[in-house]
C-alpha cells in the first residue's frame, strides 16, 4: 500500500467519525471541557514494563491517573524533538508534511504551516466557543497566540549558585539538588495557574492545558525527590558495548557514537547518579501533575471534563550510547499517551495498539463535537476508547532530520511486526522486537525478515511523498561563523 492511499483511507476514516448517525447517542450531551497535560522528555519508565526499566520509579498520581481511563502503552511522537512534536500533535500537521524534522528548522518557512486553513489545538476549542488556557511547556516554535485567553510560557529555572553540580559538563548537561524552594520553581507555579483555573467558576467550556519543562536537563529538583532513590538501590538500563556496530552510517551520526554524553556519564561512573537525578526529577513532575488531577477532582468539572495526559517524545539514558532524545529508536520515539473520557471510557482501559500523538488532534475534536480542518494527519482514538483491543492499523510513524544537513528525511514505522526505519536509499534498519526488545540486533540484511520489511517499507512516506526537511538555521549559524573566521 502507497502513503498516498493510505492517507485518503486515514481522511475517509476521520470524515466518517463525525456522521452524527454514528456517534450522537455515543457521546455526553454536556458540553465537555478538556485538560491537556504534556510533560518534557518524560520516558516511558513509569509504565512498569521491564523491558524498558527494571527499576523502581515513583509516580503514584501518574500511574493513577492512567488506571482511571485508557493507558495507551503502545503510543509514539511523530517527532523525537521538543518542537517538531510539539508543532505535530498542536497544529495536526505531520512532520513529513510541514518539513519540520528537527529543532534548528525555521518554523516560519514551512508553506504548509502558514496556510490560512491550519488551526492550532487552542484554535479549534477557541472557535468553538471554549475559553483556553495555557500555562507552561506546551508548544514550541509553532503557536497561534491569539487563541489563547489567558497563556503564560515555561521559563528555566536558574542553575544553583555552585553549577554544575555533576562536574562533567556546563550548561544544561548537570543535575543535583535546587536551590529553591519548591514553591518557588517555575512547574510548581504552572500547576499553580492550572488549579487556580479549576477553581473558578466557568459560565463557558474550557479548554486547560499545563505544561511541565521538566525532566527536560537540567535536573534541578529538591534534595527529598532524589533521597527517594538511594543510589545502591538503582537499576541501570540494559547496555552492549557493541550496540552501534550493526547500523548504517547515518544512524551511527544520530547516536553521536562514542563521543557521545552518554559514554562521558558512564566512564566517570555517575550512570547511577544521572538516573537517579531523572528519577527525582520524574517524581517532582508526578507531583505537580498530580496537584493539577487532584484539583481537578475537586471542582465541578469533574465529571465533565476530558484528560489527556501525554509527553513529547521519550529518552535516553546510555542506551545506544545515547544521552537525551533525537534518535528512531524505542527509547526516543516510545511516549506514554492515557485518555480518560467521561462517559466514553472505562477504568482499567489499556490499549497496545500502535498510535500516534497525531491522533490526538481528531480524537479531542470528535469527543467534543468541533470540526478540525482539512489539514489535519492521524486518525480518532475514539474507537479505542470505547472498545481497547479494537481493529487498528498502526499510526506510529515518526520522522527526524539531520541537525545541520537536511537532504533527507529520516522515516520510523512501528507495528506488531517489527521497528523499521529509512534514513537513506541503501541506509535502513529492522528489529523484531518480538524477539529483540532492547533493538539490539539489525535485521535488515536478514532473508528471513525479507518480506516483513517490504511491508513496512510500503506503509511510511516514500522519498517522494515526504516532505524535504526545511533548511536548518543551525547549518546557516555556522556557515555565517565559519565566514567570520576565515575573514578573521
Amino acid at each position: 500500500m502507497r502513503f498516498t492511499l493510505a492517507l485518503s483511507i486515514f481522511a475517509s476514516a476521520i470524515i466518517s467519525l463525525f456522521t452524527l448517525s454514528v456517534c450522537a447517542a455515543a457521546l455526553p450531551d454536556k458540553p465537555m471541557n478538556v485538560l491537556f497535560l504534556v510533560a518534557d522528555d518524560l520516558n516511558s519508565w513509569l509504565l512498569e514494563d521491564a523491558d524498558r526499566y527494571a527499576g523502581k520509579v515513583v509516580a503514584p498520581n501518574l500511574q493513577k491517573f492512567a488506571a482511571s481511563g485508557v493507558n495507551f502503552t503502545r503510543a509514539y511522537t511523530a517527532a523525537p524533538v521538543c518542537s517538531p512534536s510539539r508543532t505535530a500533535f498542536f497544529s495536526g500537521v505531520a512532520p513529513w508534511k510541514s518539513g519540520i524534522y528537527n529543532n534548528a528548522q525555521t518554523i516560519n518557512k514551512s508553506e504548509v504551516l502558514n496556510q490560512d486553513e491550519v488551526l492550532s489545538l487552542a484554535g479549534l476549542f477557541k472557535k468553538g466557543g471554549y475559553s483556553t488556557f495555557g500555562y507552561g511547556k506546551i508548544t514550541h516554535g509553532w503557536d497561534q497566540k491569539q487563541h489563547w485567553d489567558d497563556k503564560v510560557g515555561h521559563k528555566r529555572d536558574p542553575a544553583p549558585p555552585e553549577a554544575p553540580l555533576a562536574k562533567l559538563s556546563g550548561g544544561e548537561q548537570d543535575w543535583g539538588p535546587i536551590h529553591l524552594a519548591e514553591g518557588q520553581m517555575n512547574d510548581t507555579l504552572g500547576a499553580d495557574r492550572a488549579v487556580a483555573v479549576l477553581q473558578r467558576q466557568h459560565d463557558e467550556p474550557f479548554f486547560l492545558a499545563y505544561g511541565s519543562f521538566n525532566p527536560h536537563m537540567p535536573w534541578y529538583v529538591p534534595k527529598k525527590y532524589f533521597d527517594m532513590y538511594p543510589l545502591d538501590q538503582i537499576v541501570l538500563p540494559e547496555l552492549r558495548e557493541d550496540d552501534l556496530d550493526d547500523l548504517p552510517p547515518l544512524a551511527r551520526a544520530v547516536s553521536d557514537g562514542v563521543g557521545s554524553f552518554a559514554d562521558k556519564v558512564i566512564k566517570a561512573g555517575k550512570h547511577k547518579e544521572a538516573v537517579q537525578a531523572y528519577l527525582a526529577t520524574t517524581t517532582y513532575v508526578d507531583t505537580q501533575m498530580g496537584r493539577v488531577l487532584d484539583a481537578l477532582e475537586a471542582s465541578p468539572y469533574s465529571d465533565n471534563t476530558i484528560v489527556v495526559l501525554l509527553t513529547d517524545h521519550g529518552f535516553h539514558l546510555g542506551e545506544k550510547h545515547h544521552w537525551q532524545k533525537t534518535t528512531l529508536w524505542e527509547e526516543g520515539t516510545h511516549t506514554l499517551l492515557m485518555f480518560r473520557a467521561p462517559g466514553v471510557t472505562k477504568a482499567g482501559g489499556v490499549s497496545q495498539r500502535f498510535v500516534s500523538l497525531l491522533d490526538i488532534y481528531p480524537t479531542l475534536a470528535e469527543l467534543c463535537r468541533l470540526m478540525p480542518p482539512a489539514t489535519i494527519d492521524g486518525r480518532s482514538l475514539v474507537p479505542l476508547l470505547k472498545a481497547p483491543s479494537a481493529p487498528w492499523e498502526s499510526t506510529a510513524i515518526t520522522g527526524l532530520c539531520d541537525k545541520s544537513k537536511t537532504d533527507l528525511a529520516y522515516i520510523s514505522i512501528r507495528n506488531e511486526l517489527g521497528r523499521y526505519t529509512r534514513y537513506g536509499a541503501k541506509e535502513a534498519e529492522f528489529y523484531d522486537i518480538t524477539q529483540d526488545p532492547h533493538e539490539w540486533t539489525n535485521q535488515i540484511d536478514n532473508p528471513k525478515y525479507a518480506t516483513t520489511i517490504n511491508k513496512l517499507r510500503a506503509l511510511v512516506p516514500s522519498f517522494e511523498d515526504a516532505a524535504q526537511p526545511l533548511p536548518s538555521a543551525l547549518a546557516k549559524k555556522r556557515r555565517e561563523t565559519k565566514k567570520r573566521e576565515k575573514k578573521e
